[in-house]
């Protein structure tokens, strides 16, 4: 596929949007292998190759095994993940395909239950920014790095 447009040089204003997020999440103190999860899973779920090529390098970068990255859109059929990172994940799935299904009372509060109240906003804002991406990336073609 050919790359349509580069969002950095069409409107460095928008990027830097994207990028002032990035640096509020990477300065909120959410735990970086668990953010890494957050953003492959969305990716996948999105279809975006761009992202789930970028974040899994970035994930085992952090020290997170092959392992767990293969299994993750089959993370409720092993118990390779915490129970912190289940809920997490789980919100990440539901807040990703939210159009006409809103997040359940039972995955927000699983959530809630294993994050404080700034993880939770760091989370939330984590799949916020990955979702961003993944449309910018998808609708852009961003070619594989």
């Amino acid at each position: 596929m050919k790359e349509r447009f580069k969002l950095s040089k069409a409107d460095p204003k928008a990027y830097e949007a994207m990028l002032g997020l990035e640096k509020y999440i990477a300065e909120s103190g959410l735990d970086k292998k668990l953010y890494e999860l957050i953003k492959t899973r969305a990716s996948q779920i999105n279809g975006c190759a761009y992202c789930i090529n970028m974040h899994v390098r970035d994930a085992m970068r952090e020290g997170e095994i092959a392992q767990r990255l293969f299994l993750l859109d089959a993370w409720r059929e092993t118990d390779l993940y915490t129970e912190k990172e289940r809920a997490v994940l789980a919100l990440t799935e539901a807040m990703t395909l939210i159009a006409g299904n809103p997040v359940s009372d039972e995955i927000y509060d699983e959530a809630k239950k294993h994050l404080t109240d700034k993880e939770l906003a760091a989370v939330i804002m984590s799949v916020v920014a990955i979702n961003g991406w993944n449309r910018i990336a998808i609708t852009s073609r961003t070619p594989l790095d």
